[in-house]
């Protein structure tokens, strides 16, 4: 194991979950003096969503819950813990963002914005007034001769949602879990006894959590239902209750009794107000052979012609071709065809296991002809 030879200070962002526990025992044994620092991103009662949601213990928040378990592993492992509060920095760069994006009918990944502007912005500002030689965080990712890396852990690995980040802002940070899978960090959790060993991993909204979508999005949004229609009779199968609550390639939730059966959203009308569908998962709707990238962020250090993206998480590195339009836009294609490619998700970018950056999806293309999903 590494040994630190002389003490460097290293912040580490405790959220509460086993990830960051375990990151924070492996920087401890490393030799680092660590401290851990919680965000607190959002604030429930304040939104008045607290109550909206069933899956919430009435007696204590989630972000509070979250904090006790950082607080018990910290005191646990012999760590300090700070606690800073990023609530309206989070409502400016992050939620305003995803609202935004949803009135479009676009489908926004705002985890990618809260990497870019909380956990790898606001909390290295913070972490530096603490003196701090480097920050941590428990994503599964690994940074070697200054290059993003995918996980060792394939199926862990959050690449994707750094895809955002500059090559400034990844020189000090350390993803100490990255060599390691899930069930590893597991049992390590649990041969350290702590509390968060067998805690669920967090899921939905990033910091916001767990919500009934559709109850949440109603205190900031309208609902404005409208029609379904098969995109291939032009039949008006169904209602839906506002095109903010679907995306493209969704199957389940759409309500359409015996037609529900394998149908897929496959466009969106926002003039219209209509949600189109085509049954049959292999459908030809539901592929493009282009799209249009902006907000294009590099890490790498090449612009290259030709190299592998995912349009979303977790899905397969995917061969494609690149066409620079101007600073700020690419034409990516892709010649076998793509399903559910999403505006508003990222396309992110890479040569074997190196995050080469990435950008959001504007247009989706198919033989040359804008698809209808917007």
């Amino acid at each position: 194991m590494l040994m630190v030879s002389f003490m460097k200070k290293v912040v580490i962002g405790m959220s509460g979950g086993v990830d960051s526990s375990v990151a924070a025992i492996l920087l401890k044994n490393q030799g680092y003096e660590v401290i851990g620092l919680f965000m607190r991103n959002w604030d429930a009662s304040l939104n008045n969503d607290f109550l909206g949601n069933p899956t919430l213990n009435q007696n204590i928040c989630p972000q509070e819950q979250d904090y006790n378990d950082a607080l018990k592993v910290c005191k646990q492992i012999g760590i300090p813990l700070h606690r800073i509060d990023f609530v309206k920095e989070y409502w400016d760069y992050v939620f305003t963002y995803f609202l935004e994006e949803l009135k479009l009918g676009r489908t926004p990944n705002p985890d990618i914005m809260c990497n870019k502007y909380i956990k790898f912005d606001m909390f290295v500002k913070e972490a530096k007034k603490l003196e701090a030689d480097y920050i941590a965080t428990g994503h599964y990712a690994r940074i070697e001769n200054g290059k993003l890396l995918k996980a060792v852990d394939h199926n862990k690995d959050q690449t994707y949602f750094l895809s955002q980040l500059s090559k400034k802002q990844l020189s000090h940070v350390l993803f100490p879990i990255g060599n390691l899978d899930k069930p590893e960090v597991r049992k390590l959790a649990s041969e350290y006894n702590l509390v968060t060993a067998k805690k669920k991993d967090s899921t939905g909204i990033c910091f916001i959590g767990e919500r009934n979508f559709t109850k949440f999005l109603e205190n900031y949004l309208p609902n404005i239902p409208g029609k379904i229609i098969n995109i291939e009779t032009n039949e008006v199968i169904g209602n839906h209750i506002g095109l903010m609550y679907y995306t493209i390639g969704q199957r389940k939730g759409l309500n359409l009794g015996g037609n529900d059966e394998r149908t897929f959203v496959v466009g969106k009308n926002l003039n219209r107000n209509i949600l189109y569908v085509a049954h049959g998962d292999d459908n030809e709707y539901l592929y493009s052979d282009s799209a249009i990238i902006d907000t294009i962020n590099w890490i790498g250090d090449t612009k290259p012609n030709k190299c592998c993206a995912k349009f979303r998480y977790r899905q397969q590195d995917n061969p494609v071709n690149m066409e620079y339009i101007d600073d700020n836009h690419i034409l990516v294609t892709y010649s076998q065809g793509i399903k559910a490619v999403t505006p508003g998700q990222a396309c992110v970018f890479y040569k074997d296991d190196e995050c080469l950056g990435g950008g959001l999806i504007k247009e989706v293309r198919k033989n040359g002809e804008k698809l209808w999903y917007l």
